[in-house]
């Protein structure tokens, strides 16, 4: 295994605490799918939106320049995340690559909406996809935005060693960090929910009873927002998962990306296989 030291800081940037495992309720087999949808269509909305998605377009335009891929398998999408915006920044690059959106539980009819309006550059994957063991047929660049925190480090090991084994190259991107300041801004996620439930899609007239008269979906919300900051990676603790791993011959870059003018940082890592 190699590492590339032009994008990696010398030392580990510091976290206040430690990872904690705990349960995201979109994670549960049980969760309601109409729940579960708000929530992605809440987080695609936020992270478009917010232009966060277009500062992550170089690193992964490097990743596939080097990698030669003409295909990226999106796994974990949800909702479709924010994939159009990144398609769109590979294109104005020159890019000329294709996508497919896979996930365990995927949002079928949110998907084939970012589908239809890629332009022929997104299908959609109907069938459920383990990001740690992807069909054989689903080759290319694999990319995980916004979802590798859900993992536990045993299965998040998984599936950088799947890449490896099927000499799949491999980028995962979180643009929350794990910071005292990402955690206390989650107390608003209720009020936004709430401000931007009109404009979520595919919309479901069930979110108006489940915000307004039950307030399931802006609780949810809060507390999957709490627990994913709770959850994610930091740059050791990547690297920790890549120094376990039987890969000669990879590269793998882990870094952080700065969010504008923005206090917060998005994380990403990035694995290349030998050409």
């Amino acid at each position: 295994m190699s590492a590339s030291a032009a994008t990696q800081p010398p030392a580990n940037p510091a976290v206040p605490w430690r990872r904690i495992q705990l349960v995201e309720l979109e994670d549960l087999p049980w969760f309601p799918a109409p729940w579960r949808d708000a929530g992605t269509s809440y987080l695609n909305l936020m992270v478009t939106v917010s232009g966060q998605a277009s500062l992550l377009v170089p690193t992964l335009a490097e990743a596939v320049e080097r990698s030669g891929a003409t295909r990226i398998v999106d796994l974990c999408a949800g909702g479709g995340g924010p994939l159009p915006v990144l398609m769109r920044g590979l294109t104005e690059r020159g890019l000329h690559v294709q996508a497919v959106v896979t996930d365990l539980y995927p949002n079928v009819p949110a998907l084939n909406r970012v589908a239809e309006a890629s332009e022929g550059l997104i299908r959609v994957e109907t069938r459920p996809v383990d990001a740690a063991n992807v069909p054989a047929d689903l080759t290319g660049l694999r990319v995980i935005f916004n979802a590798f925190h859900h993992l536990p480090p045993p299965v998040a090991g998984s599936v950088l060693a799947s890449a490896v084994k099927d000499g799949q190259p491999i980028v995962i991107m979180e643009v929350v960090e794990r910071s005292a300041a990402q955690l206390i801004g989650m107390i608003f996620a209720p009020i936004m929910f709430v401000l931007t439930l009109p404009f979520l899609r595919p919309f479901r007239w069930s979110w108006l009873f489940w915000t307004f008269v039950i307030p399931v979906l802006p609780l949810f919300v809060f507390w999957d927002g709490v627990v994913s900051t709770l959850r994610i990676y930091s740059v050791g603790e990547l690297r920790e998962l890549v120094n376990r791993l039987d890969a000669p011959g990879w590269t793998w870059d882990i870094g952080q990306i700065t969010m504008g003018k923005s206090p917060a940082k998005a994380t990403y890592l990035v694995g290349i296989p030998p050409r």
